[in-house]
Order: C-alpha cells, then structure tokens, then sequence
C-alpha cells in the first residue's frame, strides 16, 4: 500500500514579478515502511517537495494523498490535525522548546490529541524515550544535553504520535560524523522495528548510503529513482527523462 501518493503535482512560487517554478510534474507513490532518501543539490526542489508531503505546504496544481485520504483540498485545520495524527517531523536544528523538559517536549504534540488520556500520554513519553535510549534524562532541559541527544528527543518526539511518516529534513547536519552515524543507525533501527516509513531531504551521503530507496531531484524535477540491491548494497536506478526537450537537446 502507498503511504504517500502524488499526482502531477506543481509548486509555483512568486518572487516579486516573477513566478518560479520550484516543482515540475511530480507523480510517485511512496510504499510504507520504506527508509528513503531524497537527494540533490540546493535549490532542486526536495525540501519544497518534502513540505508538501508533511502538508506544511499546498501544491499549486495536482494532488497529493496520504494514506489514501486526499489532502490537497483540505483547509489548514484539518491538515493541522492530519499532521497531529499521521506525521512527525525531525529538523536539523531539533527545533526543541528550550523551557521544556526533555520529557515534556516529546508530551507537547500529544496535548492537542482529545483522544490521548494523561496515563496515555505518559506511557508514550516513557516509552518513545527509552527507545531512543534517554529514559534516565527525561528532567534535563536541552541546554542540558549534547546535539546527539537533543536529537534523540526530537526523534522521540516525532515517534510518540505514533504517525505512519517520519519526515526528516537534514537531521545530521549539525552533528559530527560519528553523531551523525549513530542517530541514523537509531533511525533505522526504528524503521525495523516500528515499521515506521521514514523520508530524508539530504545532502548528505552517510544518509544516502544508509536508505533502501533513493530519489534524486535537479531543478524542480525528480531524475531518478533508486532501489537497493540487498545482495551487494549496490542500487539500482532508473533515470527518469523529466527535463524538457530544449533543456535535453
């Protein structure tokens, strides 16, 4: 089953006069449980496509459905609620509130769900925490924390909605190499574990070398698809003729 289908999807943006067109034509399904990448230079479209996808953003033209239920229609609230139920997201800057406790800021998505009791809320806080292996630092504040494990929290964050997509947009670029290393062996661990389908923005190719799907974009376009080969590790890739003719000429 997709988690996450787009069709003929364009994001036009106005700069000043001028309209720019950040996505050209976009149609991909995405199957859950995948561990993906989306790579490719700045200004290529990935992160507009990934805002898209977290319905942070609408498409100006085509449609995009998450679990099915067509979204590009709805009306800022009820994207705001799908958000609270279906989607986590985990930024390069943890983006943690810093007067919160470690604890409290994994709780704070859960306290607009009317359906989540305080018993509930509490069992999620303990147990996303422990998964992400800071079930002892649940007290300490950001500020109190290393960025390995600021990141850790907003990963446990992400997860204790229990959404069916992880977002992730540049989750190792503040962090060292070996930190960096760690957080996405964690990720992927989760992503076995949970079943959970995780989706990457990145430049990065520690990120890249870790995925089991691959897209790549280059100026609003996706250019390719990848698979990989679980024998070698190797990927398979599909180059998609996306550009227009005058741009392949």
């Amino acid at each position: 089953m997709s988690v996450v289908r787009i069709e003929h999807v364009y994001k036009d943006y106005q700069l000043g006069e001028q309209t720019v067109q950040a996505l050209h034509d976009i149609t991909w399904s995405i199957d859950a449980g995948v561990f993906l990448a989306i790579s490719g230079p700045s200004g290529s479209g990935k992160t507009t496509l990934l805002n898209l996808i977290g319905c942070i953003d609408k498409p100006t033209r085509g449609k995009i459905f998450i679990n099915e239920d067509d979204v590009s229609e709805k009306s800022a609230n009820e994207l705001a609620d799908l958000r609270a139920r279906s989607i986590g997201f985990v930024f390069q800057t943890f983006n943690l509130l810093p007067v919160l406790s470690a604890a409290e800021n994994v709780e704070y998505p859960l306290l607009r769900r009317a359906d989540i009791s305080p018993d509930e809320r509490k069992a999620r806080v303990n147990y996303f925490l422990d998964i992400v292996g800071l079930g002892k630092f649940a007290n300490h504040r950001p500020n109190q924390l290393s960025g390995g494990q600021r990141q850790r929290v907003a990963i446990a964050r992400a997860l204790a909605i229990k959404p069916s997509i992880v977002l992730a947009d540049e989750p190792t670029a503040n962090l060292d190499k070996a930190t960096g290393r760690e957080i996405l062996s964690l990720m992927k661990q989760i992503n076995r574990r949970l079943k959970t389908t995780f989706i990457f923005s990145t430049h990065d190719q520690k990120v890249i070398d870790r995925a089991d799907r691959l897209v790549q974009m280059e100026d609003g376009y996706i250019t390719a698809f990848g698979v990989r080969n679980e024998t070698d590790k190797s990927w398979n890739l599909a180059r998609v003729r996306t550009l227009p003719e005058s741009e392949n000429e």
